[in-house]
């Protein structure tokens, strides 16, 4: 189940590289996975070889040792590793949000320090952009940004919480979204810093979840915190620009994430209903068990149509079409991701919760796919406004 048919779509460098992630997620898989989760340690094995081999950077400038590749890329290799049980979730956050906004609109000198060690994965870092009262209404954020002082060489100083911010504890850095005021008309507009783990009046506490996975969330308070003018990414005019071009990258991987999730569980259902005999065949051989797990994985193939549409517009420099097609491509792999899980579940039938077959744990890893990065139910706002032209309720 997890071998994936897609020549018709994917070049042979695609279909290559698909090929040597399976491989690779195969000598890791979800023993590895769930090993390390047990343990409350990090996939520090798997990430290192993963760079090793050029799949971590294979989105960013080969100036700076990354592939030259793309979002198409970099969610084959998300994907194939999440098939195989063993995703990488900072994948999501580190080379795709974070090399992505450094890559498109970093300085030189911030293009020279990061973007070499997110490829070969040296450095890690977090994004930071959801507020406790604020959720998914943007413009809501209170993270501010002033100068202290005058001219372009003065200080920021930023104040402000962030909650939901995966993997702080292992990244160098955390990419903050926070709003700076303009001069010219006084209003609020979002910009980004880059703020070190060892910023004075940087803290962090972490969240205490229920979902099992290697990589912590954490509440982020900024007291004052102080920083460089060359912390501020890009221009501080093009704010939200630079933002969606993030968000963007990070909804295609997160179809991703999502789509490699409901192949691993899917994959399971399989081999087990071709197996489990308690009559005279298999009960795959029932319509009640066979129909169930062919929509799974037709609803899983459409995802994946949905997302490489949304990751060939982006790296093809369609912004505003990649916007569309990635919030789709992550609603349509969110719903596939969790209809595969419960069926997979209810497949295994009391074998679906034991640790033996690895499925009890996505129950909840897989409504993340729902969830983050953003709500499916503000998905579907966006495609009745954006898309279907119909008013506003809020």
């Amino acid at each position: 189940m997890s071998t994936v048919r897609t020549a018709v779509l994917e070049t042979e460098e695609h279909q290559a590289l698909r090929a040597a992630v399976a491989a690779l997620g195969k000598r890791y898989g979800r023993d590895y996975m769930t090993t390390v989760i047990r343990e409350g340690s990090h996939t520090h094995e798997l990430w290192a070889e993963a760079a090793k081999l050029g799949y971590l950077g294979v989105n960013l400038p080969e100036e700076y040792g990354g592939g030259g590749g793309g979002m198409a890329e970099l969610s084959i290799v998300l994907e194939e590793l999440g098939a195989a049980g063993s995703p990488l979730l900072m994948m999501i956050v580190s080379p795709a949000i974070c090399g992505t906004v450094i890559a498109r609109f970093g300085t030189d000198e911030q293009k020279r320090k990061w973007l070499p060690g997110l490829a070969d994965g040296t450095l890690t870092m977090a994004f930071g952009i959801t507020e406790p009262d604020a959720g998914s209404n943007s413009h809501r954020i209170t993270t501010t940004a002033r100068r202290d002082g005058t001219g372009p060489d003065a200080d920021w100083v930023l104040t402000g919480r962030k909650v939901f911010v995966s993997g702080v504890d292992i990244a160098d850095a955390t990419l903050i979204v926070g709003r700076t005021e303009d001069a010219r008309s006084g209003k609020l507009k979002p910009c980004l810093f880059i703020v070190p783990r060892d910023a004075e009046g940087f803290g962090r506490n972490q969240i205490d979840m229920e979902l099992h996975a290697p990589e912590k969330q954490f509440e982020l308070v900024l007291d004052d915190v102080r920083l460089p003018a060359d912390a501020l990414v890009g221009d501080e005019d093009a704010g939200l620009l630079q933002l969606f071009a993030g968000l963007n990258p990070e909804r295609i991987m997160t179809a991703a994430f999502g789509i490699g999730m409901g192949r691993f569980a899917l994959g399971k259902a399989v081999e087990y209903a071709r197996t489990r005999q308690v009559w005279k065949a298999p009960i795959g051989a029932h319509q009640a068990i066979a129909h169930p797990l062919a929509t799974a994985h037709i609803d899983l193939e459409l995802s994946r149509l949905m997302m490489q549409k949304a990751a060939r517009l982006y790296d093809d420099g369609d912004d505003i079409g990649a916007g569309e097609a990635a919030n789709m491509a992550k609603y349509a792999a969110g719903e596939a991701c969790v209809k595969a899980v419960d069926q997979a579940v209810h497949t295994l039938g009391g074998n679906g919760l034991t640790r033996e077959y690895g499925l009890a744990s996505l129950i909840t890893a897989s409504r993340v796919a729902r969830i983050a990065p953003v709500s499916r139910e503000m998905i579907l706002n966006y495609v009745s406004h954006q898309s279907l032209g119909l008013p506003k309720s809020y």
